[in-house]
């Protein structure tokens, strides 16, 4: 760094603390830094998988989960909701498990558009499907051995998958609506809902032939034959597991659950699991006696990008946006999955006085929201994998897409004005605005940059980071970056660019899946007034709080 550049550099860092006071509206001084930092509480408790999905109760009696961004199968006890990982990543990621007439098990790699497949738990894994984006649900015919997969959200389409993997999948139809989880019946047509629809359907998989049983869901998600005549629907939307008789189509809401049900298991004594991926949650229902019984859960998904202020924490929660209190650890819910329709699978929030900005590299859109209303009041659609978005008071909005490694001004009538304020950045991940007025973001090539607001070339604060992802300002001037790689969070002392250990052997790092970016779920870290510093754990999926020691 040139002397001139590191003088300024360090006048503004011992400017920082009395910015900070001025910029509070108060008399007291703001927190010193520590010497020392204590380790990390949970504020908010660790949780089984990264979103739950599809279940499958097996010949062994085994209750498996399945989850798309933990890239992983799980086993859940039904006696004690303990979970463990079944088949690990990435192999094992899994949106929907089926589970053969002789044991045999078969799953789907949504986001890789591959059918797993494997005899027995001894017995070599082997892909009997690929290139269908999107391959969503699965389930044999228990008389015949034959094997179904249908694509949604990213394809729409039905096919029969060959289990000796030696010809290609036949298609038996497209275009349907979205058949999302279904089974196939004793009669060897297929029983599921129509996602786009309000639906649910049996389709003849020998000519495609399809029939409606019921309509008027929100967003029926999954369906399971009962082998007593009924059919039992989760719909995602309105959270109510439904029971309908296919003699009549009849439906009787049984049980009212929380948003974002994703999928169901009957067991052979009856019971009814259901799956909520809003809060990795798996619940067991007793349809005989109407009792729910949570097996397992958390109060949070997955969570990510984090901001503060105030007492509230702020997480973009990939299947929901939540607002923690920081007083208590007490998760409420802003938007959650399906039940709002506009959230996008957020991956890092953004703070301004008025407005929240949510992130999806996902979706590559950014969606703005009133803090006062909690509505939405727009979306940016169009972006290239934007990772973080800051919310400016002028009405603009600053996007870091690592597709394109530049950060960009977004304004004007739908955000269609662009200007790159910086370019070549190798993989930015996470920003924020100084108290000095610049824009400090983390590269994922191992820096942290400082970028005029006006626009120009980078300055490197600090190099040789470890995949530095979330990012924060103290109020004593320097930033915490949480080095997923390493595992670690370090404060950096922008005057020099000297590190210091702030926690290690922290539960961050979750690995992404072949063909995803690797910053895969970007390690979100927020700062609390007190001095305070938290972080988002992908791989147990809780909230740590890790005070100053003075």
């Amino acid at each position: 760094m040139p002397m001139s550049m590191r003088r300024r550099t360090a006048a503004f860092a011992l400017a920082v603390p009395a910015l900070f006071a001025a910029l509070a509206g108060c008399s007291t001084a703001p927190p010193t830094r520590p010497a020392a930092w204590s380790a990390p509480e949970a504020l908010v408790q660790p949780s089984a998988f990264a979103g739950v999905h599809g279940l499958a109760v097996d010949g062994q009696g085994r209750l498996l989960a399945g989850s798309v961004v933990g890239n992983s199968m799980w086993e859940v006890d039904r006696r004690t909701g303990q979970a463990r990982v079944f088949i690990p990543a990435p192999e094992g990621q899994a949106d929907d498990i089926a589970v053969g007439p002789r044991g045999e098990l078969a799953w789907t790699n949504y986001l890789m558009g591959m059918l797993r497949y494997r005899e027995s738990d001894g017995a070599p894994m082997r892909v009997l499907a690929k290139d269908l984006p999107g391959l969503n649900s699965v389930d044999f015919d228990r008389r015949s051995g034959k094997l179904y997969a249908s694509q949604v959200f990213l394809g729409d389409a039905l096919w029969e998958i060959d289990r000796a993997g030696q010809l290609p999948p036949r298609l038996i139809k497209k275009d349907m609506g979205g058949f999302n989880g279904f089974e196939v019946g004793p009669d060897g047509w297929l029983y599921g809902p129509l996602w786009f629809k309000g639906q649910v359907v049996k389709i003849n998989p020998a000519n495609g032939d399809m029939t409606v049983i019921a309509g008027g869901f929100q967003i029926p998600a999954a369906a399971n034959l009962d082998g007593k005549g009924n059919l039992w629907v989760v719909d995602a939307r309105s959270g109510e597991l439904v029971r309908v008789e296919l003699a009549t189509g009849r439906k009787t809401v049984a049980k009212q659950l929380t948003p974002s049900l994703d999928n169901l298991a009957i067991a052979p004594d009856g019971t009814i699991y259901v799956s909520n991926m809003a809060n990795n949650a798996v619940d067991a229902f007793n349809p005989a006696t109407g009792e729910l019984r949570r097996l397992t859960g958390g109060a949070v998904a997955v969570p990510a990008g984090m901001k503060a202020e105030g007492d509230r924490l702020w997480v973009a929660d990939v299947f929901g946006f939540r607002e923690v209190d920081l007083k208590n650890g007490a998760v409420s819910d802003i938007f959650r999955m399906q039940r709002e329709p506009e959230l996008e699978y957020p991956f890092a929030v953004g703070l301004s006085k008025t407005r929240f900005a949510l992130s999806s590299w996902f979706t590559g859109t950014v969606q703005l929201v009133d803090r006062a209303t909690r509505k939405t009041t727009a979306v940016i659609h169009g972006l290239k994998a934007p990772y973080d978005a800051i919310p400016l008071e002028d009405g603009s909005v600053l996007v870091a897409e690592i597709a394109t490694g530049s950060i960009t001004r977004a304004s004007g009538d739908q955000f269609a004005t662009r200007q790159v304020l910086a370019s070549g950045i190798q993989g930015p991940v996470q920003m924020v605005l100084g108290a000095d007025g610049a824009v400090y973001v983390t590269e994922a090539a191992g820096r942290l940059l400082r970028v005029p607001l006006a626009g120009g070339a980078p300055v490197a604060v600090a190099q040789g980071l470890a995949m530095p992802e979330g990012l924060a300002q103290t109020p004593w001037g320097s930033f915490i970056v949480a080095e997923s790689a390493a595992r670690r969070l370090v404060e950096i002392d922008p005057a020099d660019g000297s590190k210091r250990t702030v926690a290690e052997n922290l539960p961050i790092g979750l690995a992404a899946g072949p063909g995803l970016p690797p910053p895969y779920v970007p390690t979100g870290v927020a700062m609390g007034a007190d001095g305070s510093v938290y972080v988002s754990a992908d791989l147990n999926n809780a909230i740590y709080r890790i005070r100053p020691a003075r």
